[in-house]
């Protein structure tokens, strides 16, 4: 979601929002960079093994796809993301245009920068949609160069592209698509040269993050020279690179749709509700830690009006104008004043009383006791948790105290009562904060790090008595039949992954959005946006 500042106006920033609701997190701006092989095995199609889809499918293209998808998703869910895609290996080699005096006398063979790391325009994305569908710009580019190419050019090339056009970003990823996994054989210079640039790239903040695919016959070992990249130990799981992640195999569409979900799974950003702020064990007693928003529901946003009536698109700017309703008078800021009704009559107060009336303190998490985990019911969640890791900004030796206290809650099977203001002028609410246990899955990969939760406990205004309401049970006999259909669902690995299904309500508000931005062909909004046309009905 675009940052809605720009669409609010100064009196509105100022006066934040009491309640702390899923709105108030930061996105963390996200650099996504595919280097995607071209070789003879990557440029090979895979037969389908499915009669309904019998088209081939080769691992180069499944893998622009891929890109595609993903810069789909990204130019509108996060707008000040940057993508770009890298081919290495073919013929070709193109790094940044001729006109960038500042690059041109780097030289990187076999390298070939199709879509430069920035936010991507609608004429990249048609670039790249036709690239990926075989158009005519792919029989030039995708050529194999028949020659080897040293990872540590390629490495050295996204070092480059990294530093000019995403030197600030918190969040930078390296996405490698390859069937190869020794691409240097037994040459130990190439090999040396290859960790240290996987070193300088690390230094840099970047994230490598590999997406092996098996060759016919051949399983990828990642053992034999992608296990040598540096990584993190101490970072949090959703920091870090899940280098165990399966290869992909199989023919073109089973290919693709393994691709993808590899890709959907990892390519979700942060969301930081708040960062360093004290969390207070006691008197004189604070650590630092930061807040992450793991889970948060999806919904259509409208970040701005768009003015379909000229040749472009243009994005309108609203004006907000006071007027008096006896004399039409404009009115300004300063004659406004706000006011609540007691007993019928209206308490106006000045700006000044507004912000002293809705000031708690500043934003902190405060213990105030321990409770037994058996006194938390089940019913007292009634909001989004947040998520706590300790930070060492502010406090040196936050994570030792964070972990004692984690290590002591789960032991003595305890939450914490704590006082939370999330940020400035919001409503304090008493939460209790659990502590969640590390979660691995069956190959040993971490998918929830240790850590602390923090859930909003409801107040007495909040509980509510249920309505009364007849309790209808089925007869045995349907009750028997549902149950066959019931046992035919059935997730993979008996998990449901949020990250790898896409909100089916957010789908076609998305594709109408991208038809009138890439111009694919002519679409009466309001008849696409129809409640009776996204249920395929009329």
């Amino acid at each position: 979601m675009a940052d809605e500042d720009q669409y609010r106006g100064d009196d509105q920033i100022d006066e934040e929002e009491e309640e702390t609701d899923e709105s108030g997190y930061k996105t963390v701006k996200d650099a996504v960079l595919f280097a995607i092989e071209v070789s003879d095995s990557m440029l090979t199609p895979r037969p389908s093994s499915d009669s309904k889809k019998p088209a081939e499918e080769s691992p180069t293209t499944a893998a622009l796809k891929c890109a595609y998808y993903l810069m789909q998703q990204r130019i509108i869910s996060n707008p000040r993301d940057m993508i770009g895609v890298l081919l290495y290996g073919t013929q070709a080699s193109k790094f940044y245009d001729e006109d960038e005096n500042s690059r041109g006398d780097l030289s990187y063979p076999h390298c070939y920068l199709f879509t430069d790391l920035d936010v991507p325009s609608a004429q990249e994305v048609k670039n790249l949609r036709a690239l990926a569908q075989d158009g005519d710009e792919s029989k030039d580019v995708l050529k194999a160069s028949g020659e080897r190419v040293s990872m540590a050019n390629v490495l050295f090339c996204a070092n480059q592209i990294f530093t000019s056009k995403a030197p600030n970003f918190l969040s930078r990823r390296l996405f490698i698509v390859t069937d190869n996994d020794d691409p240097h054989g037994d040459n130990k210079s190439l090999r040396s040269a290859s960790t240290v640039r996987a070193k300088d790239l690390y230094d840099l903040g970047v994230t490598i993050e590999l997406f092996p695919i098996s060759r016919p016959g051949h399983e990828f070992d990642t053992a034999r020279f992608y296990d040598a990249s540096p990584s993190d130990p101490d970072a949090p799981a959703y920091l870090q690179t899940d280098s165990k992640a399966s290869p992909a195999t199989g023919d073109g569409i089973s290919l693709l749709n393994t691709l993808l979900s590899n890709i959907n799974s990892r390519s979700v950003p942060r969301r930081a509700q708040f960062s360093n702020i004290p969390l207070e064990l006691g008197p004189n007693l604070k650590i630092s830690v930061s807040g992450y928003l793991l889970f948060k529901r999806q919904a259509p946003a409208r970040n701005s009006f768009i003015w379909l009536g000229g040749e472009q698109p243009q994005i309108v700017k609203g004006v907000t104008t006071q007027i008096a309703d006896d004399t039409a008078r404009t009115i300004e800021k300063w004659e406004i004043k706000k006011a609540y009704k007691f007993g019928g009559d209206q308490v106006a107060f000045t700006p000044e009383e507004m912000k002293s009336l809705r000031n708690f303190g500043d934003p902190v998490i405060r213990i105030i006791g321990f409770k037994p985990l058996s006194a938390l019911p089940f019913w007292a969640n009634i909001k989004h948790p947040s998520f706590i890791y300790p930070s060492e900004e502010d406090f040196v030796g936050s994570t030792r105290v964070f972990s004692a206290l984690h290590q002591t809650l789960l032991r003595d099977k305890k939450a914490a009562l704590v006082w939370f203001i999330a940020r400035k002028n919001a409503s304090p609410v008493l939460g209790a904060m659990v502590a969640g246990e590390e979660k691995l899955d069956e190959s040993g990969v971490q998918k929830f790090p240790p850590g602390m939760w923090i859930i909003p406990l409801p107040f007495a205004d909040d509980v509510r008595q249920n309505p009364e309401t007849t309790l209808h049970v089925a007869p045995e006999p349907l009750i028997d039949q549902m149950r066959y259909i019931v046992q035919q669902l059935q997730l993979p690995k008996a998990s449901y992954d949020p990250f790898k299904y896409p909100n089916p309500c957010k789908l076609l508000p998305t594709s109408c959005t991208e038809t009138l931005a890439l111009t694919y062909c002519s679409v009466s909004p309001p008849m696409a946006l129809s409640h009776s046309t996204s249920l395929g009905v009329g």
